[in-house]
């Protein structure tokens, strides 16, 4: 498979176009990418729901341009649209607002201008159609303080100064939200327990375990891969002691079991959790099963959809040890894609996936989203530690480990 579109849609830059109908947006993204990806017509309206393309944009890398239906659609099904490009804006890394010189600056434009500087999300203008009409460029940065291109997508005249743009904005990368790698030095070992997940395609490992290996090797660390049935046998095969064993979250009691107190632990789900959210946050929402009551409704939300397994992690397992652990008659409702429920108030608790399939910004803005309404969010990795006890070592690999879990512990 192309390295290119083997880059998981989460690991991208989101770059997303706004703008009213009929700007150009589509065209644009079609000059950007030398391809003919997005439906462009004279007909107003055309794009519906957002489209997704996935590229290459040197030197920033893999990114995922995403192109959305204009804001000024007041129809019934232009409100769904709006809905959707709504959406979309959780998830913008960079976000380029469209002008053309045709209609100039409209109310929209202005509505959807303060939309984007309220979010606070890195913002681009691109000023369409020059070759249609004479402009003058002042006349929209006087009211727009952003960086616009002037750009004819139709001859592809300033793309690359608009690419150049792009690549000045984009957020640089930080070590901080490494996966593993910045708790490793060079030559560490990392052991990885893996279990076969049922889940997975067919002769893969699942996506964090993926990442996380890559993750090792480029902070010039050593992993070593084995089973939950191996790993004593692996660690006892080891001239060198391991500077952290990773596992599944599903054999979390049997890992801690067989790996020595002196050596540290975790889960590809906890490391998730600090990769793309708010591990502080998530730990703290596990001290909300304490307070469930009988009644109770839990969501169960995973970004992706995929084949459910009998011994499903999402509907049976979780729902099986909350109920173990807190005695309650709880009920549970599950929801699944990239779309987060709009109704989370009526929830007591939500139980998030590990998120390997959103980017950072979307995950965020759902714990967010969770915490202005105050409604506790933990994920499968923090969960299935504490419920199992070993959530305290679990979260010890971390130079703030103190404090996350006394944070998590407060009333």
């Amino acid at each position: 498979m192309n390295e290119l579109n083997s880059t998981p849609k989460g690991e991208r830059l989101h770059i997303a176009l706004f703008g009213k109908t009929n700007v150009g947006k589509s065209s644009v993204i079609n000059a950007l990418t030398s391809q003919e990806i997005a439906l462009v017509s004279n007909v107003k309206g055309t794009t519906t729901d957002p489209v997704y393309k996935a590229m290459e944009l040197l030197p920033l890398g893999p990114v995922m341009l995403i192109d959305t239906a204009g804001l000024d659609d007041i129809s019934d099904l232009g409100e769904l649209r709006r809905g959707k490009t709504l959406e979309v804006l959780s998830k913008t890394d960079v976000a380029i607002l469209v002008f053309d010189v045709e209609s100039g600056i409209t109310e929209y434009d202005k509505n959807i201008y303060s939309l984007l500087l309220e979010k606070k999300i890195p913002l681009i203008g691109v000023l369409n159609k020059i070759d249609k009409k004479d402009y003058k460029l002042e006349d929209y940065t006087s009211q727009f303080k952003i960086p616009i291109v002037p750009i004819s997508a139709l001859n592809n005249k300033g793309i690359n100064n608009l690419k150049d743009e792009l690549i000045r904005l984009a957020p640089e990368n930080d070590d901080k939200f490494k996966i593993v790698g910045d708790l490793l030095s060079p030559g560490d070992i990392a052991v990885l327990v893996t279990p076969i997940d049922k889940a997975a395609p067919k002769g893969r490992l699942i996506l964090p375990q993926q990442q996380t290996i890559r993750d090792i090797l480029e902070s010039d660390a050593i992993a070593m891969v084995t089973k939950e049935f191996e790993l004593r046998e692996t660690l006892d095969s080891l001239r060198k002691k391991p500077k952290i064993v990773i596992t599944d979250s599903q054999v979390f009691l049997k890992v801690a079991a067989d790996t020595p107190k002196d050596i540290l632990m975790t889960s590809f789900s906890i490391l998730m959790a600090r990769h793309k959210g708010d591990l502080i946050e998530l730990a703290r929402g596990a001290r909300a099963i304490e307070d469930l009551k009988d009644g109770d409704k839990i969501l169960i939300a995973e970004a992706c959809t995929h084949h459910r397994q009998s011994d499903d992690i999402g509907k049976v397992k979780i729902p099986r040890w909350l109920r173990q652990k807190t005695g309650k008659k709880l009920e549970f409702d599950f929801s699944s894609g990239f779309s987060f429920p709009p109704n989370i108030e009526d929830y007591a608790l939500i139980v998030h996936c590990a998120g390997c399939m959103l980017n950072r910004r979307s995950m965020l803005h759902r714990i967010e989203s969770s915490v202005k309404k105050q409604i506790p969010i933990v994920n499968y990795g923090v969960l299935i530690a504490y419920v199992q006890g070993i959530l305290p070592r679990a979260l010890k690999p971390f130079p703030y480990a103190d404090r996350i879990f006394n944070q998590s512990s407060r009333n």
